[in-house]
């Protein structure tokens, strides 16, 4: 039974009656472009699908009869819904969306709707950009860069990657993320492994699905091991935001959970102007950084696959079409880039001076 399994690591099991071709496709795919994107040096890139599955955790080849099967991470990660409940009896994730408090949900995902096929991946793919979706994105610029994307930003994607890694699939109700006006809710089954003292200090990452957090890892996603959490309360700090809370609930016979609120209403001024341009320093290198690792990304793209179009290295690094245009633009007018068309196509050449 996987019940027997280290209550830290239940994802490591090796499901020996699951198939890897059980896995969704899409998502397996999907995964990899993100993954090459990130990582075009890798040797895994052009491994075959199951020696990758294998390689990043999601399968094994340590069976009985020999052949790779699925890990109960990599059935999480990858699986279609109705795979992943046998194992997981409990398993549900579920978002919910209220900003006009008149309606019950102004959206909503759920792993049981039949929308999308109900995994782990796929649910982070599709809330990410829900919960994001009205945080505001200053006009600011790193050299001939735009900053899109801000601080904020990445806290409550790290604050996602959190809560799926260390969810107890075999309590009911695993993941419940919840978006209001004034506030973001992210709960999921099972109390802080290390302790609630220590996951505020941070420093010791210790999630309750090992396996689940190197993959989401490995394509960067829940990057800070360790520090999340407390990166989570500076960036809120810095951004002029009331203090996240972490609460625990257990005992009475109540089933075990962990929720963390992210406030969206202003914390009342109390930070010296010294503070105060501290913290935006340390914000805009961060913005820099960010904006320096996405036209390295591009870049990255471009020299393993010259032909690239827009929409497909949008897909690669899970951004949008208007932000690789704004870095092709932008690296063109720095010379760092040229489109050379061949007929009704044609190949970017890097001019590597630029890149020096």
């Amino acid at each position: 039974m996987l019940r027997d399994q280290a209550s830290t690591s239940p994802d490591m099991k090796v499901l020996e009656d699951e198939e890897i071709s059980d896995f969704d496709s899409r998502s397996v795919r999907l995964y990899r472009l993100r993954y090459e994107a990130r990582r075009p040096n890798s040797a895994w890139v052009k491994l075959p699908d199951d020696q990758f599955l294998v390689q990043i955790g999601a399968a094994s080849d340590k069976t009985r009869d020999g052949k790779i099967h699925p890990t109960a991470a990599g059935l999480l990660m990858f699986g279609q819904e109705y795979r992943i409940t046998p194992q997981f009896p409990e398993y549900f994730l579920d978002y919910r969306e209220k900003l006009d408090l008149q309606i019950r949900w102004t959206d909503r995902v759920q792993t049981q709707s039949g929308d999308f096929s109900g995994n782990v991946f796929d649910f982070f793919s599709l809330v990410y950009p829900k919960i994001t979706a009205d945080f505001k994105k200053p006009f600011m610029t790193d050299g001939p860069y735009r900053i899109e994307e801000t601080p904020k930003h990445l806290a409550v994607r790290e604050a996602i990657a959190n809560c799926l890694v260390n969810a107890d699939y075999f309590q009911r109700w695993s993941v419940v993320i919840e978006r209001y006006p004034d506030r973001i809710v992210l709960s999921n089954s099972g109390t802080i492994i290390p302790g609630k003292k220590q996951m505020l200090r941070g420093g010791i990452s210790e999630p309750r699905n090992r396996n689940l957090f190197k993959m989401i890892n490995l394509i960067g996603i829940g990057e800070h091991a360790g520090s999340g959490v407390p990166d989570i309360f500076d960036i809120w700090k810095n951004e002029g935001l009331k203090e996240p809370q972490v609460k625990e609930q257990f005992g009475a016979g109540l089933p075990d959970r962990t929720t963390m609120i992210l406030p969206l209403m202003e914390a009342e001024a109390d930070i010296s102007e010294k503070s105060q341009a501290k913290s935006q320093v340390k914000s805009q290198i961060k913005k820099a950084d960010q904006m320096e690792r996405r036209a390295g990304s591009v870049l990255n793209v471009l020299r393993a696959e010259p032909t690239a179009t827009t929409p497909k290295i949008a897909i690669m690094l899970g951004i949008t079409e208007r932000q690789v245009r704004t870095v092709l633009d932008q690296m063109k007018d720095q010379q760092i880039l040229r489109f050379e068309r061949h007929g009704r196509s044609g190949r970017w050449i890097i001019n590597d001076s630029k890149t020096e």
